[in-house]
């Protein structure tokens, strides 16, 4: 009996069980056929949203990720014949539809939860992944393929996974013997004085080692404790106390760095959002307002950061390096990234200080004076205005539409080309934060200020270059505009700054380049413009903090048969030897992905590889890794079995 096993089933795991026995059946059709068919359809890729697990149920997510992706096609087929569906089959496909939502709870819960919860937990958790593979059999196993007209092909295909879940559901699952032992050491231990070595192997196999790690734990046990209710009082006391073991072995100092947590509005109100780990302050880890780039190149919300930095701290939070300054470049790019996505998914974040009404409404009311002084004969009625209309622009999408319905973007772009630089830079600036509706993005390539906003990005003031790479990576974002960016010669630009460019001028550039070359013409722009020279100078600036950002610039680019002659060179297999070798777990992840690409369209660069000491280094990725790192490490292992 393991030591987790007497615990109570908590609030978490018994609350996403279904409310009706496994084996019900819906009554009537609440749904029309169509609607069932793309309700299960948005279901399944709801599901499938979910990459990354903790380690405890990395396995059985894998699994069952892939059994959802073997039953689509059944799913796309009665989309595309739309027949008719039987009581029958509309039956077994709603409980499917129950089965995928099911799913999707459970993904999400070992993609977020807290990893103690889920390691102590692992039994009923497993329970539940054997309830989904219960209800898609029972949905699955005697479907009526011939009255809905399935092909013999994804029939055999179904039947398949029907069969392999019924096996699953008597398999048993061996669990970490060691993980068991180690937490019985540290639950039995009650003087508190746990083996170190014992706490340290914990915080290892379960990911909890980094400031980072430890903060995403605070804030899944918070939520989880909210769920309890203060139900299963022992068992919060045990993964609270783990917690705090945890955080004392990695030297941190709670009261001055993590403090209490609380679940941010916009999460209580969307718990089943799924909001992108770019968009999180690594040391709030809530949803960015005013994020900043520090002199690791790592990004930051501004008020975490600086009350880091106010505590005498001189180092990286994440990368724990030593800070060269302690400046704060704000990072345009990333922040209006982050406005669409709320907007789009319309949640709501208090961005800086707010205001009362009255005078929002008042400066609302200012846009169509200030838009007529864009146009004024006098210069700094011009440089006032252009610099009010950008501040009002950043602020909501309120202003940005009155500011559109008052001509005020035809105002802006022909003051773009306008040779005062201070001009130059609000402008510009203004024509970004306007980018942030995707309409406005079609309107502002249409109104010509793609080569004027190109213009300045080559001989602006050092802001108006960066703020006009991200304007054009904001653009870009529209198809049509990533062609015209590079047809205008938008590419070369952004890479000189890459090269030449502040620590916010490479990174802006570098998102804009990433963006852009998937345009594949764009691949061939970036290489004549010297891309290549300029990526392995970023890898070889450990300072700088970008290697990742190269890394995935040369995967888009070793992707297309055209440029992976001019990346693919033995100099740079042995660098991305040397980085699976020392880098970061990400780093290592990313390089692994470049060197997969190459070594499998060129088997000679996978010998230079293997020759430069790769293998030695794989098999401790492959059980170690990153989830992305462990599958690219064992393919790279087949890989070189074929080389050797």
């Amino acid at each position: 009996m393991l030591p987790w096993s007497v615990f109570p089933r908590s609030a978490s795991v018994s609350d996403a069980a279904e409310p009706e026995a496994e084996t019900s059946e819906p009554s009537g059709r609440e749904l029309s056929d169509e609607a069932l068919v793309e309700e299960l359809l948005t279901a399944v890729a709801s599901a499938r949203s979910f990459q990354e697990f903790r380690r405890s149920q990395r396995k059985e997510c894998f699994g069952l990720l892939r059994w959802l992706q073997l039953v689509l096609p059944l799913i796309q087929e009665i989309r595309e014949t739309a027949p008719s569906l039987t009581d029958d089959a509309y039956r077994r496909l709603a409980i499917l539809g129950r089965a995928f939502q099911a799913a999707r709870r459970l993904l999400r819960c070992c993609h977020d939860g807290s990893k103690i919860f889920l390691a102590l937990e692992s039994e009923a958790v497993l329970g539940r992944f054997r309830a989904v593979y219960d209800k898609m059999n029972l949905a699955l196993d005697g479907m009526p393929y011939s009255e809905i007209g399935i092909s013999d092909e994804v029939k055999e295909q179904v039947e398949l996974v029907s069969a392999q879940l019924k096996r699953s559901k008597k398999r048993t699952d061996t669990q970490d013997m060691e993980l068991s032992m180690d937490f019985m050491m540290i639950l039995q231990n009650e003087d508190g004085n746990a083996d170190r070595a014992i706490l340290e192997r914990l915080a290892k196999k379960l990911e909890l080692q980094s400031l980072a790690d430890l903060r995403a734990e605070t804030m899944a046990i918070k939520k989880l404790i909210n769920e309890r209710n203060g139900q299963q009082p022992e068992s919060t006391k045990h993964i609270i106390e783990l917690l705090n073991k945890f955080k004392e072995i990695a030297g941190i100092d709670e009261k001055n760095i993590l403090g209490d947590v609380s679940i941010p509005k916009y999460l209580e109100k969307c718990p089943s959002l799924m909001i992108p780990n770019d968009f999180l302050c690594p040391i709030s880890l809530e949803i960015m307002t005013d994020p900043v780039i520090i002199a690791s190149g790592r990004t930051y919300e501004r008020r975490s950061i600086q009350k880091w930095l106010d505590a005498g701290q001189r180092t990286c939070p994440k990368t724990q390096q030593p800070l060269a300054h302690l400046s704060l470049a704000p990072n345009f790019a990333l922040k209006n990234l982050i406005l669409q996505w709320c907007e789009k998914n319309k949640v709501e974040i208090q961005m800086g200080e707010s205001e009362p009404a009255t005078e929002q409404e008042e400066r609302k009311e200012d846009i169509p004076s200030l838009v007529k002084d864009l146009s004024s004969v006098h210069l700094d009625v011009q440089r006032k205005a252009a610099k009010k209309i950008r501040i009002l622009s950043k602020e909501n999408p309120e202003n940005r539409a009155v500011i559109l319905e008052n001509g005020g973007l035809p105002a802006l772009i022909s003051l773009v080309s306008y040779p005062d630089k201070k001009i130059q830079e609000n402008t510009v600036t203004a024509l970004l934060n306007l980018s942030i509706d995707e309409t406005s993005k079609v309107l502002i390539a249409k109104g010509g200020a793609i080569p004027l906003i190109i213009e300045v990005l080559k001989n602006g003031s050092v802001e108006g270059q960066e703020n006009s790479a991200a304007a054009l990576f904001s653009l870009s974002m529209v198809d049509e505009n990533k062609a015209a960016i590079g047809i205008l010669g938008g590419i070369a630009p952004l890479v000189h700054l890459l090269r030449d460019g502040t620590i916010r001028g490479k990174k802006d550039a570098s998102t804009a380049i990433f963006n852009l070359i998937l345009n594949h013409p764009n691949k061939f722009r970036a290489i004549e413009a010297g891309i290549v020279t300029v990526l392995l100078k970023i890898l070889g600036d450990k300072k700088l903090g970008m290697i990742d950002e190269a890394l995935s610039i040369f995967l888009l680019l070793a992707s297309h048969p055209s440029c992976r002659s001019e990346v693919g060179s033995t100099s740079f297999i042995e660098i991305l030897v040397q980085i699976i070798k020392e880098g970061t777990p990400k780093n290592k992840e990313c390089a692994l992905s470049v060197l997969l690409e190459l070594g499998l369209n060129n088997n000679s660069l996978m010998v230079h590889a293997l020759g430069f000491g790769l293998n030695e280094h794989l098999s401790d990725i492959a059980k170690t890794g990153t989830s992305r790192a462990q599958r690219k490490a064992n393919s790279l292992i087949q890989l070189s079995h074929k080389c050797s």
